[in-house]
C-alpha cells in the first residue's frame, strides 16, 4: 500500500475518509469549511438518495478480474457510496491505469460518464487524462492515467512548506489549468492537496476533473468562485503548513478556533508578502478580508493574471559540486612514486627534497644564452609566417571584391540583434516540457532559465519515445534571420540545435511542414548556429534532438537534459 501515497491515481479523494468501506463521508471531513459545493455535497447524502447509493454497491470485484477483457484489476484504493477506484493494468498497452467502477442503474453513473467524456475532450496534459468511459455488462467504469513518478501534494507538505519559487509554480500552473478548464465550461470542485500532484520534473497536475463533483453528486451555483477559493487554499497551505480553516486536514493542523484568517505572513516568518497577499485574495470569499486594498479573485483567470502581475520570483541558484582546491601535485611536491593518499602525519614528518641549485658555472650561463637565442629567433619566425599569412589573406579578399563568407565553425554570428516579441513551447506529441518558462530564455537574465525534462536515453533523443524538445520564438514580423546564439545551462557531449522557420506559435505544427534553416552540434554551454545566407522567417522554431547527461539537482532527476539560459537572434 506504500505506492497510495504517490501514486496518481484519481480516487474519488479519499483525505479524511476511511478507505474501504462503504459508509458515506460527512459533508466536512476533508477539513474544508462549509461553502457551497460541500452544502451540496452534505445535502445529497443526507437525502433520501443516500440510501439509494449506499444500497446501489457494484457486484463483487476482487483483485485479477479484467474489464473489455483489458483492464485487470490490482487493488482497491476506495470503497465509497457505491462506487470504487482501483489501481489496474492494461495489458493491451502493458502499463498501470486507475479505473473507478460504478453499477450502471447508479444514481450518479450517468453524470460521471458525461463528466469523464467532457474532460477527455479537453486534452490539457496539465490534468490527469481520461482514457477510456465505458458502460458495460451493468458496470460503468471511467479509465485514467496513473502517473507512479508524481506525489500528491498532501504528501510533498508534510516534508515542510514550499519554497517561494515553488509556491508559485504552484498558484501559476493550477490557476492556469483551471481557467482553461472553466473557458471550456468545465469545473472541480473539489480541489485540495490530495487532487494536486506534483511530478519528479516540478510539473503540477490535477486529477479528478468534473469527475469527481459527479462522483460525489456535488453541484454549485458558483463553480469559478469554489475552485478559486481551493487554489487559494493550496497556496495558503504550501506558504505556512497549515490549513487555512479551523479544522485539521491532509496531515497539517488548522487555524485556531475564534481567530478568524490570518494572512500567511503572519502564521510563518519568512513568508514572501506578494504570494501571501495573493492567498488572501483567493481567499476573500466567504466573509476573508482582502490583503492591503488588492481586489478579490473570484475566478480562477482573475487569480492567473493576478500571478503573472507579480514580479517574477527567480528559482534558487543551482547548488553545484564545489571543486576541491587547488593541490600542488606530487610530481611539484619531489615525490613523484609516493602513493596518492598518505596519512596526513606520515605527509607532515616526510622531508622535502631540496631543489638543485641554478647553474652558475661557465658551462651553465652559456647553455642560458644558447636557450636565449632559440627563442628569440623561434619568435621572429613565427611572426614573419603569421604577417605573411595575413597578408595572402587580404589580398584574397580584396581580389575577389567581397569578404569570405562564414565558415561552418565561426562562432561570432555577423549582423544587428533581433527582438524577440514572445515566444511558446513546441510539443507536438502533447507532452510539454515547462511552457511556463520560456520567457525565461529571452528576458536578458541569465540566472533564470528553461528546462527540459530528463531522459534516460541519450544525447540522442529515442524517437520512438521522444523526437525532440523545443519552444518557437515569435521575431514580431518577417525579417532575415541570420543565426542564433544559445547559452545552455549544461556542458558536455552533445547538444544537437536545429533552426526552422515556423508559420506560427502553434505547439503542434507538423516538423516536416517548416523549412530547416541551420543547426549546430555542440558539448560547450554554447551552441552558435550561423547561417551561410539569411532566411525571411518570423517564427523560428529552436529544436534540440540531443542532449548531455548531466547529474540531479534541486529540480530535476539525473539524465540527459538541457535548459537554456538566454537566446539571441541576429539578421
Amino acid at each position: 500500500m506504500a505506492e497510495r501515497s504517490t501514486a496518481a491515481v484519481d480516487v474519488a479523494d479519499t483525505s479524511g475518509d476511511e478507505p474501504l468501506t462503504a459508509k458515506a463521508e460527512k459533508a466536512t471531513d476533508d477539513g474544508t469549511k462549509p461553502d457551497k459545493a460541500s452544502g451540496a455535497e452534505e445535502a445529497a447524502v443526507g437525502t433520501d438518495d443516500a440510501t439509494t447509493v449506499a444500497d446501489a454497491q457494484p457486484s463483487e470485484l476482487h483483485s485479477g478480474h479484467k474489464l473489455a477483457k483489458r483492464y485487470r484489476l490490482e487493488e482497491c484504493v476506495t470503497r465509497l457510496e457505491g462506487f470504487s477506484s482501483w489501481r489496474a493494468v492494461d495489458e493491451k498497452l502493458r502499463r498501470a491505469v486507475g479505473v473507478h467502477i460504478l453499477p450502471a442503474d447508479h444514481p450518479r453513473a450517468r453524470p460521471v460518464l458525461s463528466a469523464a467524456r467532457s474532460a477527455a475532450l479537453l486534452g490539457d496534459p496539465r490534468f490527469v487524462q481520461i482514457l477510456d468511459a465505458v458502460e458495460e455488462n451493468d458496470l460503468v467504469y471511467v479509465v485514467h492515467e496513473w502517473l507512479p513518478d508524481a506525489t500528491d501534494l498532501a504528501t510533498v507538505l508534510a516534508a515542510g512548506p514550499l519554497e517561494p519559487h515553488d509556491a508559485y509554480q504552484l498558484v501559476s500552473q493550477v490557476s492556469q489549468a483551471m481557467a482553461a478548464a472553466h473557458r471550456e465550461g468545465l469545473s472541480h470542485l473539489r480541489i485540495n492537496p490530495g487532487s494536486v500532484l506534483r511530478t519528479e520534473s516540478g510539473q503540477y497536475r490535477i486529477r479528478g476533473l468534473a469527475i469527481m463533483a459527479a462522483l460525489r453528486g456535488l453541484t454549485c451555483d458558483e463553480p469559478q468562485r469554489t475552485d478559486t477559493e481551493a487554489i487559494g487554499a493550496l497556496l495558503y497551505a504550501a506558504l505556512t503548513q497549515r490549513w487555512p480553516y479551523e479544522n485539521d486536514a491532509y496531515g497539517m493542523t488548522g487555524l485556531p478556533k475564534g481567530v478568524g484568517l490570518i494572512a500567511p505572513d503572519q502564521v510563518r516568518a519568512g513568508v514572501h508578502r506578494g504570494l501571501s497577499e495573493l492567498a488572501m485574495r483567493a481567499l476573500v470569499n466567504d466573509g476573508a478580508t482582502a490583503s492591503r486594498q488588492e481586489q478579490p479573485c473570484t475566478t480562477p483567470d482573475e487569480l492567473a493574471k493576478a500571478v503573472a502581475a507579480m514580479p517574477r520570483i527567480r528559482p534558487p541558484e543551482t547548488a553545484f559540486t564545489t571543486p576541491p582546491p587547488y593541490q600542488r601535485t606530487q610530481y611539484q611536491q619531489g615525490s613523484y612514486g609516493q602513493a596518492a593518499r598518505s596519512h596526513p602525519m606520515n605527509r607532515a614528518t616526510q622531508p622535502v627534497p631540496t631543489p638543485p641549485p641554478p647553474l652558475q658555472s661557465r658551462t651553465g650561463k652559456a647553455l642560458k644564452w644558447c636557450v636565449s637565442a632559440l627563442l628569440i629567433a623561434a619568435l621572429g619566425l613565427g611572426s614573419w609566417q603569421l604577417a605573411d599569412t595575413l597578408l595572402k589573406r587580404e589580398n584574397d579578399t580584396s581580389g575577389s571584391g567581397t569578404p569570405q563568407a562564414n565558415s561552418h565553425h565561426d562562432t561570432k554570428p555577423n549582423g544587428k540583434p533581433i527582438k524577440i516579441e514572445d515566444a511558446a513551447e513546441y510539443y507536438p506529441d502533447g507532452r510539454p516540457q515547462h511552457p511556463d518558462q520560456v520567457r525565461y530564455t529571452y528576458d536578458k537574465d541569465s540566472s533564470t532559465y528553461w528546462r527540459s525534462m530528463s531522459y534516460r536515453d541519450g544525447p540522442d533523443m529515442n524517437p520512438h519515445f521522444k523526437q525532440g524538445v523545443g519552444i518557437v520564438y515569435d521575431l514580431g514580423s518577417e525579417q532575415p534571420v541570420g543565426g542564433a546564439s544559445i547559452d545552455l545551462h549544461y556542458a558536455g557531449p552533445h547538444t544537437k540545435v536545429t533552426l526552422y522557420a515556423a508559420s506560427s506559435l502553434s505547439p503542434s505544427a507538423p516538423l516536416g511542414s517548416m523549412k530547416r534553416l541551420g543547426g549546430a552540434d555542440t558539448s560547450e554551454t554554447v551552441a552558435k548556429v550561423n547561417l551561410s545566407s539569411p532566411a525571411k522567417a518570423r517564427y523560428v522554431l529552436v529544436w534540440m534532438t540531443a542532449m548531455p547527461y548531466a547529474p540531479g539537482d534541486d529540480y530535476s532527476n539525473a539524465g540527459y537534459k538541457q535548459a537554456i539560459r538566454e537566446i539571441s537572434f541576429t539578421g
